[in-house]
């Protein structure tokens, strides 16, 4: 083979693996509501989303709270509780203690627990909730772009992220896959989630 179809052979593969890629760095992070329910007041004071997990459902169920919600994910059993620090139940075994998450003022919250996950690369949109969220990653790592800066957050790590109506975008940004849970108090009257812009 000529040196020539050489050349041309590897530009083409640099192509194909360039646009390849860009394909999989706009690959949006997989999102799916795991628990939700909506209260008609928060707790007083600093808020803190504190994580436990139980051996089954019915336990976890047994020590929820008004500000408690249930899930499954990655094969165990989340108790996950707004309130305050250091308040942890005495039935579960203690995971993370998240926060203070921003406060949010409404007539009615919803509290609600998502699973996000992806591989190196995928991304959400630039965004903003109507109200505060918060991470605990599971597997890889999760970066946060928001007004205030960048975060990090490695696996076996929580963040409190940004207030309401605050734009930011997440992105899977180790070197594996993905996988947090995110934790919400929103405004229930709003949209869960709208488009917005950085600049």
């Amino acid at each position: 083979m000529s040196r020539f179809r050489l050349l041309q052979r590897a530009a083409m593969l640099a192509v194909a693996c360039t646009v390849t890629s860009l394909a999989f760095a706009q690959q949006p992070l997989v999102i799916k509501a795991l628990a939700e329910k909506k209260v008609s007041e928060l707790p007083p004071g600093p808020l803190f989303w504190r994580v436990e997990t139980f051996a089954s459902p019915e336990q976890a169920n047994a020590a929820a709270g008004r500000w408690s919600l249930v899930a499954e994910s990655a094969g165990k059993v989340w108790l996950f509780t707004l309130g305050s620090a250091n308040d942890l139940s005495s039935k579960g075994t203690p995971v993370a203690e998240i926060g203070p998450v921003p406060r949010v003022t409404a007539n009615e919250y919803l509290l609600r627990i998502n699973d996000a996950s992806g591989p190196p690369g995928s991304v959400t949109r630039v965004h903003s909730h109507p109200g505060s969220e918060a991470f605990l990653v599971l597997a890889g790592e999760q970066t946060i772009h928001g007004a205030n800066g960048v975060k990090r957050v490695e696996a076996g790590h929580g963040e409190a992220g940004e207030g309401a109506g605050m734009a930011m975008q997440v992105s899977s940004s180790g070197s594996t896959d993905l996988h947090a849970l995110v934790m919400f108090v929103v405004d229930a009257g709003k949209p869960f989630s709208s488009p917005a812009s950085m600049n």
